[in-house]
Formats: C-alpha cells, structure tokens, sequence
C-alpha cells in the first residue's frame, strides 16, 4: 500500500494501480521501454493491473514481459468496461493512467487520475479528467515510486 496525505485533499491509501495499455505503457503494442522495471519495483506497494482491448494482440505477451495482471475487455464501450474494473478494484484505492477517450472515466473517477501525452497524444477528455497530466509514462510512474512528487503535484 502507498500512503499519502496531501495538503489540502487529505490523505490516500492507494492499493491498485490501473493501466491503460495502447498509447500508455505500450506503443503499437510494445511496451514503452523501462516500464516492465518500473512495475517492477512499484509491485511491493501497488497491485498493478493493465486493461487492454488486445487490438494487437498481445495480452499474453505483455503479462509475460511485465508480471502484472492483464485484463482483456472487449471492443465496444470500452470506457465503461475500464470503469467497471476501476469500481471492482476499489476507485478510492486505486491511481489510474491513460491517454484516450476511453479512460476518461476511469481517470476522473480514480482517487487519483495521470494522463499521459506520448508519442500518440491524449484526448481531450483524458486531459479534463485527470489529476495530473505528464508527458511520458515514465513520469507518471516515477511519481509513484517518488510519492513526495505526487504529494507536491497535488497538494492546494
């Protein structure tokens, strides 16, 4: 669990950590080098879990390459899809990252809400529904491992 209280919000116990796959942690379905190590060292603090639509395929080896729980959704309505697993998982106990439309909900209703603008961009909606907006995943994860950063990022 990763503790947290930040300045003028309160304080956070974050448990899970939900990721969008396409445009966030992988790029045309390869994995954005680093962050299989940065997962790696955040695993004995946040249970990470990657969603996915699987559009190229390879789940299987992103569960392989990152040791993390990969749940596949399926094409249509994804963004309620990503809410749903956000809900299960415990909204107020987990840190959500994407990039797309489709996270918007996701983002906006997590305890906290990264949005990452990589080399595939973000939409809007990402942007407007997030907490925190950075422009590579490996920001977003450093402020995860750096937890001071977040509290600074976030703090009123």
């Amino acid at each position: 669990m990763l503790e947290i209280v930040i300045p003028g919000r309160g304080s956070l116990a974050l448990e899970h950590l939900l990721l969008d796959v396409n445009g966030t942690i992988a790029a045309g379905g390869v994995l954005v080098p680093g962050v299989a190590e940065s997962l790696a060292s955040l695993e004995s603090v946040l249970h990470a879990v990657a969603v996915t639509a699987d559009t190229h395929g390879t789940a299987t080896v992103l569960r392989t390459e990152t040791g993390i729980d990969v749940n596949v959704i399926v094409a249509g309505d994804e963004a309620a899809q990503k809410q749903a697993l956000l809900r299960e998982l415990g909204a107020e106990r987990t840190v959500a990252i994407g990039n797309g439309a489709n996270d918007a909900l996701m983002l906006r209703e997590a305890a906290v809400g990264i949005a990452v603008i990589g080399a595939e961009g973000a939409a809007r909606a990402a942007l407007d529904a997030a907490d925190i907006v950075v422009t590579d995943i490996a920001d977003a994860l450093a402020l995860l491992l750096e937890p001071r950063r977040l509290r600074a990022t976030l703090r009123t």
